[in-house]
């Protein structure tokens, strides 16, 4: 009987000791996946401030949470299944869907500059009027989580071929990890950026002269910050869908735009070898963005002079 237990004990601690290993494969992997999507993590989180900018203090929080809540459902329960699936029965099914995704934010960010540049600017009073609206509110919510799915989907797929070797059951597991680190790091972040301000007026509420200011710093320097952060979103959404599509044609057996754009970063680089890397990544991304100018700028001319062209007939 004890010689039973005994065993019994061991065999459990053996099966302890297997999904312990199994849970820091998984940790292990996870966090090897997330490492490779940090770039897309870092458009996401420059991207996201921009549709809260402008919004009431009170506000602010509220439609992160919003937003965040929308990124997860984006990645568990819309892009986690497909991209499984597709990865298990139609994998080339994957590349075409990212790149028209990445289409989509060439279009989007392509328009955000076609608006800044020739776009109905409102007085003060009628932004005021549109901020405090629920409908503008909705419609700034709506459309920070469809540009997060495309974001979340490139952060998906980089993640899933990292991990393509993994059972089934791991892969899920794993990406369900890489969604909720990346979620919170990105929200997160996002949070303390939109609420600096709200942290320096408390500081230069205080009775230190140091804090008071400190805390005026922040206030003034917060919209500036912010007014960056809407401009680096904007060109985020440009190279992120310029690189999805060279690197889907890439792919497809059209190498040319992506070894052009390499071999020029080379070049560069090489002309400058104390800062290299910077030189490469820098040509790298103004190639992307350049060629998410022109994709975007294509769709966002066809739909503004359609308009045009009717009312001329």
């Amino acid at each position: 009987m004890s010689g039973g237990l005994v065993a019994l004990l061991d065999d459990v601690a053996a099966l302890a000791k297997l999904a312990a290993a199994s849970i820091d494969d998984i940790g292990a992997a996870a966090g090897k996946a997330g490492v490779k999507a940090v770039g897309v993590v870092v458009d996401d989180t420059a991207v996201t401030p921009r549709y809260v900018t402008g919004f009431t203090p009170d506000r602010e929080l509220p439609i992160i949470w919003r937003i965040a809540k929308g990124s997860l459902k984006n990645k568990i329960v819309f892009i986690l299944p497909a991209a499984l699936l597709l990865s298990q029965f139609l994998p080339w099914a994957l590349n075409p869907l990212l790149m028209v995704g990445g289409a989509y934010l060439c279009f989007e960010g392509a328009e955000k500059l076609y608006e800044a540049i020739w776009g109905h600017h409102n007085s003060e009073g009628e932004d005021v009027i549109k901020l405090a609206s629920d409908a503008h509110e909705e419609k700034m919510v709506s459309g920070a989580i469809r540009t997060d799915f495309i974001l979340s989907a490139e952060i998906m797929a980089i993640s899933l071929a990292e991990v393509a070797a993994q059972p089934l059951f791991s892969r899920a597991i794993i990406l369900v990890v890489v969604a909720l680190m990346i979620t919170a790091l990105v929200y997160g972040v996002v949070g303390l950026i939109v609420k600096t301000d709200d942290f320096g007026v408390r500081l230069a509420s205080t009775d230190s002269k140091t804090a008071q200011s400190v805390g005026r710093g922040l206030v003034k320097g917060m919209p500036v910050v912010m007014s960056a952060l809407s401009v680096i979103g904007t060109a985020a959404m440009l190279w992120v869908g310029g690189h999805i599509i060279i690197d889907g044609l890439d792919k497809f057996g059209l190498s040319w735009p992506a070894h052009t754009l390499h071999d020029l970063a080379l070049a560069a680089g090489h002309a400058i070898p104390s800062l290299e890397g910077v030189v490469e990544w820098l040509v790298e991304t103004l190639g992307s963005a350049l060629v998410g100018i022109v994709l975007g700028g294509i769709t966002v001319a066809a739909l503004h002079l359609r308009p045009a062209k009717a009312a001329a007939h």
